[in-house]
């Protein structure tokens, strides 16, 4: 529901929940989940622990929600800059460009969302992996078709299955951004992500003669 059609009661509710969850997320960020409290987040959002707990039951809860939110929101943005019109290294580079700037706008939310989205990933909020995994290998899929598409039009190279292309690039992109993240003076994303990319492009290109129209 579009939040012009809410009474002003119910707008009011969604800017609390709004407050919370940015508080918690500027905390869970900085500190880690287990040195972060509900009473702390309280505090931070300005508001009475019973009024967090009317939204909230637990910190896992806020957590998963807070996560579950902004991956849903990241995979849609993500999936929609590989829709773009054009060949399979027009829609990486659109890829990788739209991502970076996406989570770089999203700094808080970073670190937690490629740890999240990491498959490896376990911590004490394992339990909704599964809910994050789900959406992280849509994306994935979705990448991986952009590289299948690219083999069976003779632009790419079968070195790997469609899918571990597709995890290759996602790591690269990954670790460039918690780069940029620990300095990003030192650490430029776009400069040395594209060129990541071209490296990466270079070793699966075939010749442009052999490519399909």
């Amino acid at each position: 529901m579009k939040s012009n059609n809410l009474t002003r009661r119910e707008r009011e509710k969604l800017r609390q929940r709004r407050d919370i969850i940015k508080a918690a997320l500027e905390l869970f960020s900085e500190f880690g989940y287990h040195n972060v409290s509900m009473h702390k987040i309280a505090k931070k959002a300005e508001f009475a622990i019973g009024t967090m707990y009317k939204f909230f039951p637990n910190k896992e809860e806020l957590y998963r929600e807070m996560i579950m939110e902004f991956s849903e929101k990241a995979n849609a943005v993500f999936i929609e800059a590989l829709e773009i019109s054009g060949n399979e290294i027009e829609k990486l580079r659109n890829y990788v460009k739209v991502k970076g700037e996406f989570l770089m706008g999203n700094e808080s939310t970073l670190k937690i969302y490629i740890g999240r989205t990491n498959l490896a990933s376990t911590d004490v909020t394992a339990c909704f992996n599964e809910d994050i995994r789900f959406l992280y290998e849509k994306l994935l899929d979705k990448l991986a078709a952009v590289f299948e598409s690219g083999i069976k039009a003779g632009r790419f190279k079968p070195l790997l299955e469609p899918y571990y292309f597709a995890v290759s690039l996602n790591s690269v992109i990954s670790s460039f951004l918690l780069l940029w993240l620990r300095d990003p003076k030192k650490h430029p994303y776009s400069n040395n992500a594209m060129a990541v990319l071209d490296l990466f492009l270079s070793s699966i290109k075939k010749d442009s003669k052999n490519a399909k129209a």
